[in-house]
């Protein structure tokens, strides 16, 4: 059954509200949850343990919520939600897509940082993240070019958070996020990458708290043009420090790309995808400017397809135990 969009405002004070106040509309319209095969949630991290979607179990919630300190901004309101499901719906199956499962493909040479493996530094090490997206770009991008999926691409989502992925025969070999969401390209609000020695000062500076805060949201495009971390806003408004911020956003997308590219071991194709990457064709224009060196390759622009892929998810799974 097919549900059209409607926008309302309301007030929803927490996640249980939130989800409450969707079924209730469902309902209206005459889906009802008895309707529901089942539910798909995106979770951000699954650590080293959850590699591929999962059916939410006992089990797999726990080892959702021990990955907490890995993601504390986004996996405790992911448990948010899956607890509101459960309560609403205890017998509804539930699913799990994680960002981070994508690429526990990459070698562990990718993944691991230079650091001596003792008890301090357990868990320390290269994730990635926007998963969700990469996989939905590998499974639609056959189907838009009525061709088979390029041996070495290269993925740009871009948007508020962005990062860049090697996707070599279609698992991930590289990307550019790592232990948490922070590292990597320029973004909205995230300062990228950024010397650990700096952060360290930063933090004996003002704290580690307020460090944090800045890193992850007062910095990135929101830092570099001190007006904000919408890059349609950066363009309207023209000033030299939005042209400056788009122009470190074109840059370290670009010198990052050649690290990905490194990574495969050459280029096939491009595919762009995100906010930015579906919409804004200058930065497109500007990144392939820079990286004009690597040969003239396809470029394609691949809608961000997240919430069709979880869904596949969920179907693929609840398919499977049906047919048990």
């Amino acid at each position: 059954m097919r549900v059209g969009t409607t926008s309302e405002a309301c007030a929803l004070p927490d996640h249980a509200g939130a989800l409450s106040a969707i079924l209730d509309r469902f309902v209206a319209r005459g889906v009802t949850l008895a309707a529901l095969a089942g539910v798909g949630h995106r979770v951000v991290h699954g650590g080293t343990d959850l590699t591929a979607p999962a059916l939410i179990t006992p089990r797999t919630r726990a080892q959702i919520a021990a990955c907490i300190p890995l993601a504390p901004h986004h996996n405790i309101h992911h448990l948010a939600a899956i607890d509101a499901v459960a309560r609403l719906a205890p017998d509804l199956p539930q699913t799990a897509s994680f960002d981070t499962a994508f690429h526990a493909t990459n070698p562990d040479v990718a993944r691991r940082f230079a650091l001596p493996q003792v008890a301090a530094t357990e868990g320390l090490q290269r994730y990635g993240f926007h998963g969700t997206s990469y996989a939905a770009l590998t499974r639609t991008l056959p189907e838009q070019t009525s061709a088979p999926l390029p041996e070495r691409l290269l993925g740009l989502h871009l948007g508020n958070g962005a990062s860049l992925c090697a996707i070599r025969h279609g698992k991930s070999v590289a990307t550019t996020m790592g232990y948490s969401p922070l590292s990597g390209l320029t973004m909205g609000t995230r300062a990228g990458d950024i010397d650990a020695s700096a952060v360290l000062e930063l933090a004996r500076r003002i704290g580690v708290e307020p460090a944090a805060h800045m890193l992850n949201f007062e910095s990135g495009l929101l830092g570099l043009s001190t007006l904000s971390a919408d890059m349609r806003s950066l363009q309207e408004a023209g000033t030299p420090e939005a042209e400056f911020a788009r122009t470190h956003f074109a840059y370290w997308a670009a010198r990052h790309a050649g690290s990905m590219i490194a990574a495969m071991g050459g280029l096939d194709a491009i595919a762009f995808t995100g906010g930015i990457g579906e919409n804004d064709a200058d930065m497109r224009a500007r990144i392939l400017d820079h990286l004009r060196w690597a040969g003239d390759v396809p470029v394609h622009i691949v809608p961000a397809r997240e919430e069709a892929q979880i869904a596949h998810d969920t179907a693929t799974l609840l398919g499977g135990l049906k047919g048990r």
